[in-house]
């Protein structure tokens, strides 16, 4: 399974249950939807939830926005009717809650066939499993559960999330050898924006391709947090016209800001750059 090449700034959670939230989620500024079937829906309304969520899908609507379904986990009464449901959606890909090892992810694809599959990593198991689980051939993405393994880790709340740098790590280091995207968790305090601009802040530091969002409020931050900025635009710029004329004069490397500009500078450069296209072709849809 290729590696996603469009955006995945911003995630967006979506109750399959709310029909006014299916229908507001049409107009919001996310890259990506989760049409959530589990968390996010009560047990009497999970078997009437598919209903509600195929009825939005076939209506169409949510444009360029990638659309994944989360189901119930398989070993729930409802994991199995929610992923035959989920394969008649035709949704872009299909998450699964709790992962713990490839074999789930292939008990998944034994029933929806080859939709893309995303995998939810946030039990202690799931990190112990990452490099395995990303090496899924059908695995697409990755999407950080902080909150249940935080539970699981009994962990206390720190800012700085100190307790759960080694989980964020290892799935790190597993999805980006495996050509994976990987999606920050969730930030619960929806109304605190600078809190969730400076966790949006550590997590494009630390290398993750988006951040997983629980309220609308919350896009325009994860938006600019993990688009490149006017500054890194224009240095990726110079950079490759530095190369390019260094290169042309028979020369290895150039200096750019008083810094050595190489091929792998060049090739991050032109990733950024190819990045805020990517990001201009989804606006522009």
């Amino acid at each position: 399974m290729s590696k996603l090449t469009r955006p995945l700034r911003s995630v967006l959670y979506i109750p399959g249950s709310k029909s006014r939230a299916l229908e507001k989620a049409r107009t919001l500024g996310c890259d990506a939807i989760i049409f959530d079937l589990e968390d996010a829906v009560s047990p009497d309304e999970k078997i009437s939830a598919r209903t509600t969520l195929a009825d939005a899908l076939a209506e169409g609507g949510y444009g360029a926005r990638l659309k994944v379904i989360r189901i119930n986990g398989l070993d729930t009464e409802w994991g199995a009717d929610d992923a035959r449901a989920a394969a008649k959606m035709k949704p872009d890909a299909i998450l699964l809650p709790k992962v713990g090892n490839p074999a789930d992810l292939e008990a998944l694809a034994d029933i929806v066939g080859d939709i893309p599959l995303w995998a939810m990593m946030e039990t202690p198991g799931a990190m112990l499993n990452a490099a395995a689980i990303a090496a899924h051939r059908q695995l697409q993405a990755m999407v950080m559960g902080t909150n249940d393994l935080a539970k699981d880790l009994q962990t206390r709340f720190r800012a700085d999330r100190l307790p759960l740098m080694t989980s964020l790590g290892l799935c790190l280091l597993a999805a980006k050898a495996h050509d994976c995207a990987i999606i920050d968790g969730v930030y619960n305090a929806f109304k605190d924006d600078e809190g969730l601009r400076v966790e949006c802040d550590q997590g494009r530091d630390m290398g993750f391709d988006g951040k997983t969002l629980i309220h609308p409020a919350q896009l325009d931050i994860a938006n600019a947090a993990f688009s490149p900025s006017e500054e890194e635009a224009d240095l990726a710029r110079r950079q490759i016209a530095a190369f390019d004329e260094a290169h042309a004069a028979g020369q290895g490397v150039a200096v750019v800001d008083g810094r050595i500009v190489e091929n792998l500078h060049v090739a991050t450069a032109r990733e950024t750059l190819a990045k805020l296209d990517a990001i201009a072709a989804l606006n522009a849809e």
